[in-house]
Order: C-alpha cells, then structure tokens, then sequence
C-alpha cells in the first residue's frame, strides 16, 4: 500500500491551474492518475487528442467540463465520470465560471503515439502538434508540426 496527501504534493507545469502527478507517487504500475484543478478557460490538455493504446476515465468532482468530441460537445458535471477509448480525439475545457475539481485515469499506463491537434494561425487550420518545454524552462509550449508555429503556451 502507498498513501499520498495532495496537500503535500508540487503542482507540475500544463494546461491547468493544478496539475497533480499521482502515478508515481503513488507508484502504480498500471495506470495514470492525475488530480486537476482548472480555473476557468483551462483544460486537462494542451489541445484536441487521442491516445493510440489508451483509455481516459474523467471523474469531476466539482464544477462542470465541457469535452469536445468528433461528435460534438459533451458537458460532464459533479459527481459524473466519462470515458474515452484508445483513439477517440477529445478535450476538456472549463468553459463555465466554477473552479473544476478532477480526477483523471489511464490504462494501461504506456499511451502509445498521442496525436494532438490544435489551431495554427499561420497555416489557418487545426493541426499536428507537438509539445515542449522552453528553453528556460518557465514554461511548456505547443508547436505545428507542419511550420513550427508556437499556438500555445501553458506556464
């Protein structure tokens, strides 16, 4: 058995107010466990995505989210989980005026390719991403693929 207190835990740099690694500090071996807080605007990722091999479970505590799919819009809400198999594009935003508090799962731990998508200014469409860190490290950025555009940047 491991035991963790949150409270005693450093929030790491994202997409998010609060961002909370459980995984390793509660050792799993299995699954991804991640505590988000988001104020509103924020999400749980840098942009529109999918896991190759890995299933998503959300598990909002307070506030509502509202995940955006190929099918459309989804709003999840207090006390509500939803779940995201291996491939299915998605992103959770706090679009409302409330703080989110959430839980968010992973198995198996090993997500494969994450394929992410975002906006590009200078291509003037959504596109392939990839996500760094900054040279001095103050803050983690997201880039086109296609023309190295920055579209975002998360400290």
């Amino acid at each position: 058995m491991k035991r963790q207190s949150l409270d005693d835990m450093e929030s790491r740099m994202g997409p998010a107010d609060v961002v909370r690694p459980l995984t390793d500090a509660l050792g799993a071996a299995e699954l991804a466990l991640n505590y988000y807080e988001l104020a509103p605007g924020e999400s749980f990722a840098y942009g529109f995505h999918a896991h190759e091999k890995q299933e998503e479970v959300f598990y909002v505590q307070a506030g509502t989210v509202t995940f955006a799919t190929l099918d459309g819009d989804v709003e999840v809400g207090p006390n509500e989980l939803v779940r995201f198999g291996p491939g299915e594009f998605q992103r959770g935003v706090n679009r409302g005026e409330e703080r989110v508090v959430a839980l968010a799962m992973g198995a198996p731990q090993d997500a494969g390719e994450t394929e992410i998508r975002r906006e590009c200014p200078d291509c003037g469409e959504a596109t392939r991403q990839r996500v760094e860190m900054t040279d001095d490290r103050d803050a983690v950025v997201t880039l086109c693929e296609d023309c190295d555009a920055e579209t975002g940047r998360f400290d």
